[in-house]
């Protein structure tokens, strides 16, 4: 099937300190209507790998190396105003906290139609009636395009932020961690709500996370990363069932079994010292 997503060789370091490799020679691809999901501790470079592929990069930061290549048009080097009609139009993103991603002094409505306004010109009551009916799409009644963020719910938020992320009809969505700040029963809510999504409207999906519950459930493929690296890649299943990492193993014994008899077992890193040792 042909690659919709092509990440080759991509490398981000601090600008003061380019011999500090944050991310280091990433490389995975992505199809057309699949997920992808990028798993790995805080601080294991899977936020910044997304970021990198909406150029959303912090000034502290930059691309030293690097591919990105989407829908066969590499995104580097691309103008500032040349990826803001990348963002929100091809690219959804949905970030990780509900709470702080929305503006407290604009209505949701308001803040949902801006992306319809910038990419499609909407206005008036086709912008009113887009509005409702995305609204509706992620399960939130049309008349609550009238409320603020601070009159809704985490999940009702976070369900916002995602009929922001597909108003467009995007080709991919990267969802960095978007379930983390929610309850366990509202994030099952939220990922078959998006994997529905995904399946009407033939997204691909880069889905970043810690949780290989999340993985299990959802991905098709997977890629896991620890310390700006990615160790260990592939189908989902083959992952699972057989993985070859010791990181991939440590972080799958931290899964909890369903019935809650298991031990949970922290992250055991004799293999990075033994490794380091050798």
């Amino acid at each position: 099937m042909t690659e919709l997503l092509r990440i080759e060789g991509l490398t981000v370091t601090p600008v003061n300190e380019p011999e500090k490799r944050l991310v280091s020679n990433v490389s995975f691809t992505l199809e057309p209507g699949k997920t992808t999901c990028v798993v790995g501790e805080s601080g294991s470079g899977k936020s910044l790998t997304a970021l990198s592929v909406m150029g959303l990069l912090s000034t502290q930061l930059k691309l030293a190396q690097g591919k990105v290549i989407f829908q066969g048009q590499d995104l580097v080097g691309l103008s500032n105003d040349q990826m803001r009609k990348v963002r929100g139009g091809r690219i959804g993103m949905i970030f990780q906290e509900p709470m702080t991603s929305l503006n407290p002094v604009l209505t949701v409505g308001k803040q949902i139609g801006e992306t319809l306004v910038v990419h499609q010109g909407l206005k008036g009551e086709a912008l009113k009636s887009k509005v409702a009916a995305l609204l509706e799409q992620v399960g939130i009644p049309a008349n609550r395009a009238n409320s603020y963020p601070d009159e809704l719910s985490g999940g009702q938020r976070q369900r916002v932020m995602i009929a922001m992320s597909i108003a467009c009809e995007p080709a991919m969505l990267i969802a960095d961690e978007p379930t983390t700040a929610l309850d366990v029963t509202v994030q099952a809510q939220i990922l078959k709500l998006l994997d529905e999504l995904k399946t009407r409207m033939n997204m691909a999906m880069l889905f970043i996370t810690h949780d290989f519950g999340v993985v299990a459930d959802i991905a098709d493929n997977v890629v896991v990363m620890f310390r700006g690296e990615i160790v260990e890649s592939g189908p989902v299943a083959e992952v699972l069932s057989n993985p070859k990492h010791p990181y991939t193993q440590a972080l799958l014994a931290c899964v909890p079994d369903a019935e809650g008899k298991k031990p949970l077992k922290p992250i055991d890193y004799a293999w990075l010292r033994e490794g380091a040792a050798a």
